[in-house]
């Protein structure tokens, strides 16, 4: 019989070995349910656990959406904050929901020593956001998703014209919705429904449906509609 998992072999950016990961096969990615903020509930495996790939010799994780290989100078910075501190540990075989966000966090401080793209951080503090979702854990759900919208902002500020803007807006409304920051929500929702130049029509449906939900929100709190967000064109 089919295993859900099969392995393939990569290279350590870092220390240059090779080793295997598991991946999950794309017959076996079955999802229940999706989230409004992209993050999908999956019937049986999850494979957002099989994301990152750890180097089993040093430690290095990261993803695919990570950059090429560490420069000398990235290379002794991670050797001094987590390369020392290694012990050799192979997550090359299936992973249960603690070594899965292991890995993620073994990887988000991985990117900060290389000195990854914000997007690529960001990514990452909204996976690990969505573990915390899995497990039910909201306070520590709340405070990854606050971490991942500083960082989205940043994308958008500094990172704009090589991302899908629309989506991007669209995710930076969607967690300030979710964080109870609704004035911001409906603001952001409304620059993706109002900019003339935005022409993804899936993103342009999703800000009205999710403007509509945080308008909803407001009134039901008593809350009143900022000026520039009381109206769709």
């Amino acid at each position: 019989m089919l295993e859900p998992l099969f392995q393939v072999k990569v290279e350590c950016p870092n220390c240059e070995a090779q080793f295997k990961t598991s991946r999950v096969r794309p017959s076996f990615k079955k999802s229940a349910k999706s989230d409004t903020d992209f993050c999908i509930h999956y019937k049986d495996i999850n494979p957002d656990y099989y994301v990152v790939r750890v180097c089993p010799f040093c430690g290095f994780a990261g993803t695919e959406n990570f950059s090429g290989k560490l420069t000398p100078a990235q290379k002794k910075l991670f050797q001094e904050k987590l390369g020392q501190h290694w012990r050799m540990r192979d997550y090359g075989g299936e992973r249960t929901a603690v070594e899965a966000m292991q890995t993620y966090k073994l990887a988000l401080l991985c990117a900060q020593v290389k000195n990854e793209k914000d997007r690529v951080i960001a990514g990452l503090l909204h996976h690990i956001a969505w573990l915390y979702r899995y497990e039910g854990n909201q306070a520590q759900e709340r405070r990854f998703l606050e971490f991942a919208l500083e960082a989205y902002t940043r994308v958008f500020e500094t990172e704009a014209d090589e991302v899908n803007n629309a989506r991007l807006m669209y995710l930076i409304g969607e967690l300030n919705r979710r964080l109870g920051n609704y004035n911001q929500a409906v603001r952001w929702f409304a620059r993706v429904v109002n900019d003339r130049r935005i022409m993804d029509a899936g993103m342009i449906r999703a800000c009205r449906a999710q403007w509509t939900q945080t308008r909803e929100d407001m009134l039901a709190a008593n809350m009143e509609l900022p000026e520039d967000a009381r109206e769709l064109k």
